[in-house]
């Protein structure tokens, strides 16, 4: 035990006491943004003074898991020395957080006074007050600003553009709408825990990249918004476009997006944070449509883009119970023999009296769901024909029909086909569904598993549109096509204006593909010189205006009758 304070020391510590303690309440109560440090320093040397071996807080989010024992703690005195609880506190908010604040001293000390013991526990209370009320703010502002998984939400976002509006900031930062790629799949193929911690990598890299002068937000599910520098637009859409993203130490997938961008030009409407937004949906809304560009930017021609989509969309469903979307029918012709062997089934729409062109419906459908609601009603007039076909006594054929990639994440989808076909009563080697071309690790997945599916019970699978970069040879290897549908992109032409290494890939496309046992078939011929070139190179099969446009039923019939072609000249 130490040796007993004499009444003059006594006095002097508590005077010293009284003006650390002031101290610290002026530090504890100002309006500016709290001195951590300072306070800190001023419980250190309060302890000291009083002999405390170690002062600690712990700081629960709630009761429940306080019980739990799960919380944090803050430490901001401790010798190191082994001590027993002399005073503890405990102090819960409005909100449910809970601070505990306990004080330890070491057995060999001397007690506390009546005296020493009554300015300790002030300290504490008010430092407890102190601590509780900021952890309560902390609380506020995560459950304001941070979602369930800690992603910054939609407020934090309305938050950042009217603080950077008001301070004149905004002009010339870009807002980006994007959306993770079939992170459904992820979640499907590596678990929800699993998808949880890739989409918070994901995140972090992003927030990493866009730095302290922009803002990551999450919508919702796989969707964010990210407004940064434009000096920094062109990493950010990089890293966007595909980036590998760790998930263990030696594991990673790769994440792409689908994006629209919106630059925040001088003459934007920064008032309303709302607009920003808006501005960079409308060309999200058309790279999710399902075209080539995952990336899309704005610009005013989008709007009245996005009003002929709305008017689409308006019009489908009533369109589709009139039957308004006809099957037109393109020949596949054995280029050996002139004879017609198939034809890809192709959709026109019919509305007062017009032919509207796929170009200005199929985009917009693909925007939304509707667009499988479509493929399955050409499947089923495309099953009803055939039935008619064969039941008038012509040769059976095969009917290409093409799926969007958005029927991938349909795990049910093998079935509702089958159903389809088998309610017509057809030879499932009739049907061919044609399906594009795809980069994604997750999609391919997917890809691999309708593409078995249908070959395992009889449907015929052509890969569309099939190029020459390492995803197609992948998809080729990988999976087991019936048919490979060479781009016309790849057709020589006549004016002599040919790329030789061009010549040179449809030559090897075309050999690698009777090597494997895969037709090969040619779409977009329309001259003689195309044809000779598919003769040379010993591709059998031919599609495309040389022979003929698409058709209605009615015509196409009659060609079914016809059956052959004049080749007599080639």
């Amino acid at each position: 035990m130490g040796n007993k304070e004499s009444s003059q020391e006594t006095d002097d510590k508590d005077q010293k006491f009284h003006i650390l303690f002031e101290q610290l309440i002026s530090e504890i109560t100002s309006m500016e943004k709290p001195d951590i440090p300072k306070i800190e320093q001023i419980l250190i040397e309060i302890s000291s003074m009083y002999r405390l071996s170690m002062a600690e807080t712990h700081l629960y989010r709630d009761s429940e898991l306080e019980l739990k024992g799960a919380g944090e703690v803050l430490r901001c005195y401790d010798t190191g020395k082994p001590g027993k609880q002399i005073l503890k506190f405990r102090k819960q908010s409005s909100v449910g957080t809970i601070a505990e604040m306990t004080a330890y001293m070491s057995e060999d000390e001397e007690p506390l006074t009546e005296k020493e013991r009554a300015n300790v526990e002030l300290t504490m209370r008010a430092t407890l007050s102190f601590v509780s009320r900021n952890r309560m703010i902390d609380i506020i502002n995560e459950l304001t600003y941070y979602d369930e998984q800690s992603f910054l939400n939609f407020r934090a976002l309305r938050k950042y553009l009217t603080t950077e509006a008001k301070s004149g900031k905004l002009f010339g930062q870009t807002a980006v709408r994007y959306n993770l790629r079939h992170f459904s799949l992820i979640n499907r193929e590596l678990g929800r825990k699993t998808g949880d911690i890739i989409m918070k990598n994901h995140y972090n890299c992003l927030t990493d990249i866009v730095g302290s002068t922009g803002i990551v937000a999450r919508l919702g599910g796989d969707n964010f918004v990210t407004i940064c520098p434009t000096e920094k637009l062109g990493n950010v859409l990089a890293f966007l476009t595909e980036a590998p993203i760790q998930y263990e130490s030696t594991k990673s997938v790769n994440i792409s997006t689908t994006a629209g961008v919106y630059r925040i030009n001088d003459d934007a409407d920064i008032d309303n944070p709302g607009i920003i937004i808006d501005k960079s949906i409308i060309p999200f809304n058309i790279a999710q449509g399902g075209g080539a560009d995952k990336i899309v930017f704005y610009d005013e021609s989008l709007i009245k883009r996005k009003e002929i989509s709305m008017r689409v969309q308006q019009l489908f469903p009533e369109a589709l119970r009139n039957e308004e979307f006809q099957v037109y029918y393109q020949p596949k012709v054995n280029i050996m023999t002139g004879e017609l062997v198939g034809a890809e089934a192709l959709c026109r729409w019919f509305h007062d009296g017009k032919i509207v062109p796929p170009c200005d419906f199929i985009p917009m459908l693909e925007e939304t769901n509707d667009i499988c609601q479509l493929d399955f009603y050409m499947l089923d007039h495309v099953c009803r024909d055939i039935h008619k076909w064969i039941k008038s006594g012509h040769k059976s054929i095969r009917v290409s029909v093409n799926l969007s990639r958005k029927h991938m994440m349909n795990v049910n989808l093998l079935q509702s086909l089958l159903k389809t076909i088998d309610r017509h009563n057809i030879p499932h080697s009739c049907i061919e569904i044609e399906l594009t071309e795809t980069t994604s690790d997750v999609e391919f997945s997917d890809l691999k598993r309708v593409v078995k599916g249908l070959q395992s019970v009889g449907i015929f699978t052509s890969v569309d549109d099939f190029g020459i970069g390492y995803s197609s040879l992948n998809l080729i290897r990988e999976l087991p096509w019936n048919v490979l549908k060479v781009d016309r992109s790849f057709l020589p032409t006549e004016n002599g204006n040919n790329n030789e290494n061009q010549s040179i890939m449809f030559k090897y496309v075309v050999a690698m593909a009777r090597e494997m046992g895969i037709e090969c078939i040619v779409e977009g011929v329309e001259t003689l010189y195309q044809l000779k070139v598919l003769r040379s190179n010993h591709c059998d099969l031919a599609q495309g205006f040389y022979f003929d446009k698409p058709l209605p039923i009615k015509d196409f019939e009659q060609r079914l009758t016809k059956r052959f072609y004049d080749i007599s000249n080639f």
